[in-house]
């Protein structure tokens, strides 16, 4: 089972009662973190979450709200006794922007490497699966297409009609090669993972629906109400109900909207503009979260 929870739901700039837009995934004690503006840190820990327990981040773009917390929320994480190395992935000039960002905490108890990402690069990152596709923003920026691979079930008769010695087959049901056997000797079909998807910010673009296919689960901006199309437009972002056309495109099973605008003190006033068009819509608050699990479980 997948663990996503929104440490912070806001944009541009925190406000007292916001912290800025962040998502937290957890799968078999591992931590994922899509982007770290001001206050990250903060914003996880009031959630329940560990940072220590995070070993890559994802970066949609290097807009201050989504990067400038870097250096504080690594501080924090040697803080916790992190020792592992951390993988930063974004958009191209990731390997810079990283360095600079870090220039201010030069001391960390763990390697950091970088991963350079463009439209449609792959990356696993432990159970993680990850897919970057390119937005449509007023700078380069990525959403994420994040799925966890699920293997199919055990077989024994196959297992035993292939040779494979018992004293393998933990290994081999695992996912491990050993001693020239294969997983696909012992398993059955793959079944069905776990998919999630999260695009901000951003115009609509008809990749998210794409990516977000039949996705559990879509994260994407709902900055402005819709009599703001104009100043949505002219910023490269999007309003709620553009948010649940695309929703509703995609077949996904739930959107939650994130990224308001600091100006939209409160969200839920425009709520029902995106509910009319995608009734599974949720007007996600700082801290929401919940478990995805495996479609048979």
């Amino acid at each position: 089972m997948l663990d996503v929870c929104l440490p912070g739901t806001g944009g541009t700039v925190p406000r007292l009662d916001r912290f800025l837009s962040c998502c937290y995934l957890r799968y078999e004690g591992t931590g994922l973190l899509i982007d770290c503006g001001e206050g990250t840190q903060l914003a996880v820990k009031k959630a329940g979450f560990s940072l220590g327990k995070i070993n890559t981040i994802l970066l949609t773009h290097f807009h201050a709200d989504h990067c400038s917390g870097l250096p504080g929320l690594l501080l924090s994480m040697g803080n916790e006794g992190h020792t592992e190395p951390v993988t930063v992935m974004g958009p191209r000039g990731v390997d810079e922007i990283v360095k600079n960002l870090t220039s201010i905490a030069p001391e960390l108890p763990f390697r950091i490497k970088t991963q350079t990402m463009g439209d449609l690069s792959s990356f696993s990152a432990g159970r993680f699966d990850i897919t970057s596709f390119e937005l449509r923003h007023s700078c380069l920026c990525l959403g994420y297409d994040i799925r966890i691979r699920r293997n199919g079930r055990f077989d024994v008769e196959k297992a035993r009609a292939n040779g494979v010695p018992v004293r393998l087959w933990n290994r081999l049901q695992k996912g491990e090669e050993a001693e020239g056997f294969t997983p696909s000797m012992v398993l059955g079909e793959s079944r069905r993972g776990i998919h999630v998807v999260f695009a901000t910010d951003t115009r609509p673009c008809d990749i998210i629906p794409t990516m977000a296919a039949e996705a559990d689960l879509l994260i994407c901006e709902g900055m402005f109400e819709k009599d703001k199309i104009d100043r949505a437009k002219a910023s490269a972002h999007m309003t709620m109900e553009e948010a649940a056309v695309l929703a509703k495109e995609s077949g996904c099973s739930e959107l939650w909207l994130t990224h308001y605008s600091p100006a939209l003190p409160d969200p839920s006033v425009c709520f029902g503009e995106a509910l009319e068009v995608f009734p599974n819509t949720v007007l996600s608050e700082d801290g929401q979260s919940k478990t995805i699990r495996f479609t048979d479980d």
